[in-house]
């Protein structure tokens, strides 16, 4: 199938790569692009591949995967990244997040649950638990230097990255402004293009900086 969400995995473990791989290339909404045990050997492939959502362990081999997730949003076209941990490492998370990651799913986690985040952040939206929500909305109001000549956002594009930094995904974000959630993915395109970035974090972080969006 055509429109199926072509996946690829990072993971050293040969036991958790065979049963995501099962898992990813047996769901009608996806399926394998292929995988690497190591950041490395991903970097490699990554650019052959193009997949549209890499699944990225954080303990890797070599480069961990919060570098991975790094080297990987500065390809072009780079895909979405969604971090896959064994545990609920929230330093490791934020810091991935931070590196251009749209999201984490902890290991373990039911196949249904890894699915609909891939769905999710390969439809432009974050998956977070509202614990790390919170930690970035305090990094978020954090962010303070002066206002400096930039881009112009609308009125719109205020709200939905308004709602964007309190960790709502697109869907909940178009309940909120009264827009279906491809509607307001293709809006957050177009606030990634007027910041010059590649992720939530860095969309909201920017236009805090730029003193376009007030926390």
């Amino acid at each position: 199938m055509p429109d199926r969400i072509t996946v690829f995995v990072v993971e050293d473990d040969p036991r958790q790569m065979k049963a995501v791989w099962k898992l990813v290339e047996g769901h009608e909404a996806t399926r394998i692009a292929g995988g690497a045990g190591s950041v490395e050997q991903a970097l490699r492939e990554v650019p052959q591949l193009a997949p549209e959502v890499v699944l990225m362990d954080l303990e890797l081999p070599g480069a961990d995967g919060i570098e991975g997730t790094r080297a990987l949003k500065k390809l072009e076209p780079s895909p979405d990244v969604l971090v896959l941990t064994s545990f609920d490492d929230e330093d490791h998370v934020f810091q991935a997040m931070r590196a251009g990651a749209s999201g984490y799913v902890v290991k373990g986690a039911s196949g249904k649950k890894l699915i609909d985040a891939v769905v999710e952040v390969h439809a432009g939206g974050t998956v977070i638990e509202p614990r790390l929500a919170k930690r970035f909305w305090d990094y978020f109001k954090g962010v303070q230097e002066p206002a400096k000549a930039g881009p112009e956002l609308s009125g719109l594009e205020k709200e939905i990255l308004f709602a964007i930094a309190k960790g709502l995904s697109n869907a909940e974000v178009g309940r909120i402004v009264s827009l279906d959630r491809r509607t307001v993915r293709t809006h957050l395109g177009h606030i990634y293009a007027k910041l010059g970035v590649r992720s939530h974090v860095e969309a909201v972080a920017g236009a805090r900086k730029l003193g376009l969006l007030h926390l």
